[in-house]
C-alpha cells in the first residue's frame, strides 16, 4: 500500500493524506472528545473549556472560529511561510466538526467506558496527526501560534506548546472535575509518546546488510524485482581472509521478507542482518527539503 501511495503523484497524493488525516482528528475529536469534554490541548480543548461557560454556542462553532481567527492571524503575519496545506486541512477540521454536529447531535458519550473513550479520543486524532506532520503538513490551531513564537520570539517552542496543552488539559479538573481533569492529562501523555511512534511506524524499512560471495544475482533481484537500490562493498573475511562482498539495500518491510528468502535460496551461507529504520532521506524515499 505504501509503495502504491510513493508511486502516485505529490500534487494527487498529499491532498488524499491530508484528507484523510483531517478526517481521522475530526472524528476523534467530536465522537470522543467532546462528549466526554476531554480538553487534550489544542484549539479543540481550548473551545471545550469555553463552550462550557457559553453554552448556547456549540463546541464546533467554537472551535471554528478559533481556528479562523488563527488563520487570518496567519496570513496577516506570516505571509508566504503559511502552508496552503494548513489552511485547508484548518478550514476542513472545522467543516467537519461544524456538519457532524448538524447531523449527528452527540447528547451523552458512545460508552459508558470514559477509559475505553479516552483511548479513540487519543488514537484516531494521534494517528491524523501523523499522517499530516509526515508529508509537512499539521491541522492548524495551536501550530499557527508555534510558527509565530517561531518567527517572532527565540522561546523554546516545544516546551512552551507543550506547557500550554498542559495548563488547557489541567483547567478541565476546575471546569468539568478532577476524573475529567485527569483523563485529560493522561491523553496529553498519552498523544505525545503516540504520534512519535505512529510516524516512525509509517515509515519504518528494513536495512539489510547481507554478506555473500556471489552479490549478482542479489543485486539483479533487488533492481528488477523489487525496484530499489543497492551498493556492493568489498571486504575480507576476518577469519578466512578470503575475498566476500556486503551487499547493503533499503527496502519496505514486505520487501524484505522477499529478499530474505531469496537469498537463502541462492547462497544459503550468506549472512543476513535486518535493522529497523525509520528515516530515509534519498531517491525513492524522503526527499529533505
Amino acid at each position: 500500500m505504501r509503495e502504491k501511495l510513493q508511486k502516485l503523484d505529490p500534487k494527487i497524493r498529499d491532498p488524499l493524506l491530508i484528507t484523510l488525516g483531517t478526517a481521522l482528528i475530526s472524528l476523534g475529536t467530536y465522537f470522543f472528545r467532546m462528549p466526554n469534554n476531554f480538553t487534550i490541548g489544542g484549539v479543540t480543548g481550548i473551545a471545550i473549556v469555553v463552550s462550557s461557560f457559553l453554552p448556547n454556542i456549540s463546541t464546533g462553532t467554537l472551535v471554528f472560529l478559533f481556528n479562523m481567527i488563527l488563520l487570518a492571524v496567519g496570513f496577516l503575519f506570516l505571509s508566504r511561510r503559511f502552508g496552503l496545506s494548513t489552511v485547508y486541512s484548518s478550514t476542513l477540521m472545522s467543516v467537519i466538526i461544524w456538519v457532524l454536529e448538524r447531523a449527528v447531535p452527540m447528547e451523552a458519550p458512545l460508552t459508558s467506558e470514559p477509559l475505553l473513550e479516552l483511548i479513540f479520543a487519543v488514537g484516531l486524532p494521534a494517528l491524523g496527526s501523523a499522517i499530516l506532520f509526515n508529508i509537512g503538513s499539521s491541522s492548524g490551531g495551536t501550530d499557527i501560534i508555534a510558527m509565530l513564537l517561531k518567527k517572532y520570539t527565540s522561546i523554546n517552542i516545544g516546551a512552551a506548546l507543550m506547557l500550554a496543552d498542559f495548563l488547557v488539559a489541567a483547567s478541565a479538573c476546575f471546569v468539568f472535575g478532577i476524573q475529567t481533569g485527569l483523563f485529560s492529562i493522561l491523553g496529553l501523555l498519552m498523544k505525545s509518546f503516540l504520534v512519535d511512534g505512529v510516524i516512525e511506524s509509517i515509515n519504518q524499512c528494513k536495512y539489510m546488510h547481507i554478506i555473500c560471495t556471489n552479490p549478482e544475482p542479489i543485486c539483479d533481484f533487488i533492481f528488477h524485482k523489487l525496484h530499489r537500490g543497492a551498493t556492493i562493498c568489498n571486504a575480507t573475511g576476518a577469519y578466512t581472509h578470503h575475498q566476500i562482498y556486503l551487499v547493503l539495500s533499503v527496502v519496505s518491510r514486505g520487501q524484505a521478507v522477499h529478499l530474505r528468502r531469496f537469498v537463502r535460496s541462492v547462497e544459503p551461507h550468506a549472512f543476513i542482518m535486518i535493522t529497523n529504520t525509520s528515516e530515509i532521506i534519498g531517491k525513492g524515499f524522503q526527499t529533505e527539503n
